[in-house]
């Protein structure tokens, strides 16, 4: 069965909505590292946060604490700034998902060109495995990028589910199709998978059936759910979809 990897980044974001010229404040609030422990508890297998350029979520302070408290794994999600790249150097997080990053986007919006950005991904991943840090690439599943990821030494890839969770009907099936495609190559080429983003309760079953699914991040719909029943009901919920798949 894939783990469950929470991601708590909308957690900060309500925190910063109301704190973000105050991030020292003692009525910062909610926590994302609470949130994270209450994750865990309720069945979450890993942790993840991406920590942008902006600061516009999750601060370094956050890594930090979240290195030392949780007790599952650490996934820090990055753009590939050398700034982030030395955070991740210090912080030591037990997997690193490099993503494509774009300031004025709400959120990551596609998946990163590894095929097109081969030379200055290459020194990026050896420095982080050179540290024992696990390296996935968040990639759309097409073939060029796939072979690319394979290329580069990546352990992972994670599978942007996107594109599927935002289509319907037949477009669906076809990107679902595309999905298994990809995740059949990847393991072909021996890589690990995973898969995440835009996933919800309704779409999320169909996903577990692709070869070598390992870990599926989900943050925002969980967040969303939580409002209404609680962080730590909405996290067993999720991971009941993955143990019935």
């Amino acid at each position: 069965m894939p783990i469950l990897g929470v991601n708590i980044d909308h957690v900060a974001t309500i925190r910063q909505a109301r704190y973000r010229e105050m991030p020292d404040s003692p009525n910062a609030e909610p926590d994302p590292v609470q949130a994270a422990l209450l994750a865990e508890q309720a069945g979450a297998g890993g942790i993840t946060a991406h920590l942008r350029e902006d600061r516009r979520h999750i601060l370094d302070r956050d890594i930090v604490r979240l290195r030392d408290k949780i007790a599952t794994k650490l996934n820090l999600e990055m753009g590939v700034s050398e700034e982030i790249v030395r955070i991740a150097l210090d912080v030591l997080p037990d997997d690193v998902c490099l993503v494509p990053e774009n300031r004025r986007e709400v959120t990551t919006e596609g998946g990163l060109d590894c095929a097109g950005q081969r030379e200055s991904l290459r020194p990026i991943i050896a420095r982080l495995r050179g540290r024992g840090i696990r390296v996935s690439l968040f990639i759309d599943p097409d073939e060029k990028q796939i072979v690319a990821a394979a290329d580069l030494r990546a352990e992972f890839v994670e599978l942007h589910t996107g594109a599927y969770a935002n289509a319907s009907g037949c477009f669906q099936a076809s990107e679902l199709a595309r999905l298994h495609a990809g995740a059949a190559r990847a393991v072909a080429l021996g890589l690990r998978v995973n898969a995440g983003h835009g996933l919800n309760y309704q779409n999320t079953a169909p996903v577990l059936k692709l070869a070598g699914l390992e870990e599926l991040n989900i943050g925002h719909s969980i967040v969303s759910r939580a409002v209404t029943v609680g962080l730590a009901q909405a996290v067993r919920e999720m991971c009941e979809i993955l143990s019935r798949g």
